[in-house]
């Protein structure tokens, strides 16, 4: 097996929308609004994954909630808590995200501005657009707002504790919520790191590496997945192995490989690893690597023949 394609779970939300284009296809479209699209394969294996990457549409602002550490849910009999990252795709003017508090609030604050909803003015509320990418470590208080897209790549526990709700009738969960959250501002944004040109840590965590590749336009690319890793297109095309791969389409393997065909306008991918840093050697350009055992074979030719190569070829990243 090399990479293969991720099925995909439409679920219905009261902050979704109707309209998912381009990043889902027309049989993904409903009457009723969503509000995710997660991402599987193997039903039979799922219990092994340690990841679950979903893509998330918001027409109104999300409930605020917090979600347990590992401590804490293995206490009430989980397998593991819930961190998550999320990478913007789009965002209309205006959208925002809520990462921890402005200020470190105590448990009587925190209970009393859940019941009467002025927790939502204690959000650290920040802007966020295209390419940005927040890191919702669990325990952290967190909302997203309305107009946005996102992908989001989380530990493998739907465990979530309502705190508000805007008004909506759905059940609170405030007394757990506040016996797992941090009630404090969360830390600093990291920026991007570029790893290579095509290559770029957005960021890492002991429990997942997000990364995007950025590949230019037809190429191919060698991509080894020595860990559980998921795979998104968020623009152009190309092929993934023998499958096609464009605009939202999901992707996942373990312990393998894939050639990766670059489409005329390029293609960029996010991969999610269960890894807590980047891999060295998860990506390598073929054509170069096959040039330069070509000029290598060259070199050992017949005596007094210049074989050198014009310029340097490419290397593992």
């Amino acid at each position: 097996m090399t990479f293969d394609r991720a099925s995909v779970r439409t679920t219905l939300k009261p902050w979704g929308r109707l309209d998912l284009g381009p990043w889902a296809s027309e049989e993904n479209h409903q009457d009723s609004p969503v509000g995710e699209i997660s991402f599987a394969y193997d039903e039979a294996g799922e219990r092994d994954r340690l990841l679950l990457l979903k893509l998330l549409f918001t027409r109104e602002t999300l409930s605020i909630q917090v979600h347990p550490d590992d401590a804490a849910a293995r206490s009430m009999g989980m397998e593991s808590g819930k961190s998550e990252a999320w990478y913007v795709l789009a965002a209309e003017d205006g959208a925002q995200v809520a990462v921890g508090l402005k200020r470190p609030l105590t448990q009587l604050e925190f209970r009393k501005a859940a019941i009467d909803g002025s927790i939502e003015g204690l959000l650290d509320w920040q802007a966020a657009a295209a390419g940005d990418v927040f890191y919702v470590p669990a325990g952290t208080v967190h909302a997203i707002g309305a107009g946005l897209v996102i992908a989001e790549i989380q530990q493998r526990n739907e465990t979530t504790f309502r705190i508000w709700d805007h008004g909506r009738s759905r059940e609170l969960h405030i007394e757990q919520a506040i016996a797992v959250a941090r009630l404090e501002p969360a830390s600093s944004r990291k920026l991007p790191r570029h790893i290579t040109v095509e290559r770029s840590e957005l960021m890492s965590c002991p429990f997942f590496t997000l990364e995007r590749l950025n590949l230019p336009a037809d190429t191919v690319w060698e991509l080894i997945a020595s860990r559980e890793s998921w795979a998104l297109v968020v623009a152009g095309d190309g092929t993934i192995g023998t499958l096609t791969a464009t605009i939202g389409e999901g992707f996942f393997a373990e312990a393998d490989r894939a050639d990766i065909r670059v489409g005329p306008d390029g293609i960029v991918l996010l991969i999610a690893t269960a890894a807590s840093a980047p891999a060295i050697g998860l990506l390598r350009e073929v054509i170069k690597d096959r040039l330069q055992s070509d000029f290598a074979d060259a070199d050992s030719g017949p005596a007094g023949v210049d074989v050198t190569p014009s310029s340097p070829s490419g290397a593992s990243l």
